[in-house]
């Protein structure tokens, strides 16, 4: 025996893995401290153990039968060696292995059901800590908060678990409007970016001037009619430039209202929804909204002069005296919302917020499409100064209107100072009463953007029934459908309607491109882009340009000539009449964006009886499920 080396190795292997057993079991059982310790000589002993890096049979053959045998079944073995009495049969050495193997099997047992006692303990800990925290969610909130929301009314009475919940603005107004209606609220929504005025807005001109221009020229007139609201302010940029509208440097439009039933007989002389142009930046030029930053700081300081000076007349006109300030003050999009955070922090006033399109989702988007580095995003877009405004914004609004639920969970959710869970952990605590630790958090609150119908007239005839030509006979076409039926060699096709401005990221090219390879597509359909406004390509933004020339050479690659319609210049008015000539034609509206904040195109080409195909990154995907 003493003359065999494996014999011996695998004693080595037993002494010194018994020694670092019997170090753990002192360790584990000194006071204070012995936690840490024994598992430092834990890990000590597995390495041992094991010795990673190479293999050592014996020290494999003591780890196989610590761990393939029983602790009784060793202790039977050491009791049988110990019991030979013969001294021929008696071996000191094999009775001592045996001994020693039985007790690192019994401190291994031992090691291991602490190691098991301890994650029990801490699994406990964490299931109290869940259980608090759904104790806390639970408490107060609403069923669409707590991500189900049963649509009791639906016909097949179907779970609508994870839909964004359908908010009854129509019925929410009234509600407010009846709580409010002896009330004279000022309230002033900032929107400074692009070109805004209140008839014939030259929506898809340039980036700047999009559907932002729309949703908050009549938001402000929808709030101007609403019974309690005395007086709206949508503070903007005045400008004086050559190449923009005259209207655009008016210190002041008041905006028309729709309907004019709902204007109270209380109606004032300051009374109703305004544009108010603030003069800030080059004086005689339009400039995109990214070299705007600078300049926030003169908007701001022109603002508060005009705020406080309305809050005067409002005073003497409805506050017996006494100063009427803005109940809210509403920021749209990020450089807005810097400005509203300093205007609200200088006159103690409420402040919501609204993204309309976030810096980090943006930045994230623009970095997968490989084109641009981040310094080259940043230099191009001054995403970072943006990011930073919206981080601003999160600290200073007390609520954050959104469109989607998407939006909260997927672009709100990259920022540091907003998170989702915590916000509703926040806001339970809240309607609880209880302390929240200083920790402050916006609500976010999906709204969906809504839309007039009253005069959607859709029309179901196609241009070759009968129907179509009686109609035709008694009312003669739109200008605008002579516009686009000039580029078809045979008008008679389906449409495939595209509405978007030539901006990269509404992914038109592809579309184009994807239209030309498609032979049978091509025999079936036309294609209509409708792409704002131009003049001359070389006055275009280079941006903006550079989309529209690649998508005539792509009309060239593919002799895609009598297919697809391209017109310079489309009014606003017009744009209805755009998806009624779509839909005589049978065809369909697309929007092909990488991502679409919330799609009001969609709910509009719908409304006239187009189907539509859609990105499903962003509110595309909570139409679709609302519809």
């Amino acid at each position: 025996m003493v003359g065999n080396d494996w014999i011996n190795s695998y004693l080595e292997a037993i002494l010194d893995a018994g020694g670092a057993a019997g170090e753990i079991s002192a360790a584990s059982t000194a006071p204070g401290g012995g936690g840490d310790a024994a598992e430092k000589r834990r890990d000590k002993s597995s390495l041992m153990l094991r010795e990673r890096g190479r293999f050592n049979p014996a020290r494999y053959f003591v780890e196989e039968v610590i761990s393939g045998f029983d602790e009784t079944d060793l202790y039977k073995t050491w009791v049988r060696t110990s019991a030979m009495r013969s001294p021929q049969e008696r071996n000191t050495r094999l009775e001592n292995m045996s001994w020693r193997i039985w007790n690192l099997a019994r401190k291994k047992k031992q090691i291991e059901g602490e190691e098991a006692s301890r994650s029990s303990k801490k699994r406990l800990e964490r299931e109290k800590a869940r259980r608090d925290a759904a104790a806390d969610l639970s408490e107060d909130l609403s069923d669409g908060e707590k991500g189900e929301h049963i649509n009791e009314s639906s016909i097949h009475a179907e779970s609508t678990r994870g839909h964004m919940p359908r908010i009854g603005s129509t019925d929410a107004i009234d509600v407010w409007a009846n709580q409010h209606k002896d009330k004279k609220l000022y309230i002033v929504l900032v929107s400074i970016h692009g070109l805004i005025r209140g008839e014939n807005m030259e929506l898809g001109r340039d980036s700047d001037t999009g559907g932002q221009v729309k949703y908050v020229v009549e938001l402000a007139r929808a709030l101007g009619e609403t019974p309690g609201v005395y007086r709206v302010d949508l503070l903007t940029r005045q400008i004086s430039a050559p190449d923009v509208d005259w209207s655009y440097g008016e210190p002041t439009e008041m905006l028309s209202p729709r309907n004019s039933e709902n204007l109270g007989d209380d109606m004032g002389e300051s009374s109703g929804a305004y544009i108010v142009r603030i003069p800030f930046g080059p004086r005689e030029k339009y400039i995109p909204k990214e070299q705007l930053w600078p300049h926030i700081q003169e908007f701001v300081d022109g603002a508060l002069v005009h705020i406080m000076q309305m809050s005067k007349v409002l005073g003497e006109q409805v506050g017996n005296g006494q100063p009427v300030w803005p109940v809210v003050i509403h920021g749209h999009y990020a450089d807005a919302g810097d400005s509203a955070a300093l205007l609200s922090g200088a006159l103690n006033v409420p402040m919501v917020f609204t993204g309309h399109s976030l810096g980090r989702d943006k930045l994230e988007q623009l970095l997968k499409q490989g084109r641009q580095t981040r310094d080259e995003v940043n230099a191009t877009y001054k995403i970072m100064r943006r990011i930073e405004a919206e981080e601003l914004c999160l600290d200073a609004s007390e609520i954050v209107i959104t469109s989607t639920r998407q939006e909260i969970d997927k672009q709100w959710g990259l920022y540091n100072g907003f998170d989702v869970i915590m916000e509703r952990k926040l806001r339970a605590r809240i309607k609880r009463g209880v302390s929240c630790y200083g920790r402050e958090m916006p609500r976010m609150i999906p709204i969906p953007p809504g839309m007039e119908f009253s005069h959607i007239v859709p029309h179901d005839v196609d241009l070759d029934s009968e129907e179509a030509n009686e109609v035709g006979s008694d009312s003669p076409d739109p200008p605008v459908w002579a516009d686009i039926m000039r580029f078809f060699s045979n008008p008679r096709k389906p449409m495939i309607l595209a509405l978007a401005r030539p901006d990269p990221k509404k992914n038109i090219t592809t579309l184009v491109k994807a239209f030309g390879e498609h032979h049978e597509l091509r025999n079936l359909a036309n294609l209509t882009l409708i792409m704002g406004n131009r003049d001359v390509i070389d006055e275009m933004s280079s941006t903006n340009g550079a989309v529209l020339t690649s998508v005539l050479k792509l009309i060239d690659k593919y002799d895609l000539y009598g297919q697809v319609a391209y017109p310079k210049h489309h009014k606003q008015s017009e744009v209805p009449d755009i998806y009624r000539l779509a839909a005589r034609t049978k065809g369909v509206f697309i929007n092909c964006a990488y991502i679409e904040p919330f799609g009001l195109t969609l709910i509009e080409a719908a409304a006239y009886g187009l189907p539509m195909v859609a990105t499903q990154n962003g509110g595309p995907v909570d139409i679709h499920r609302g519809s």
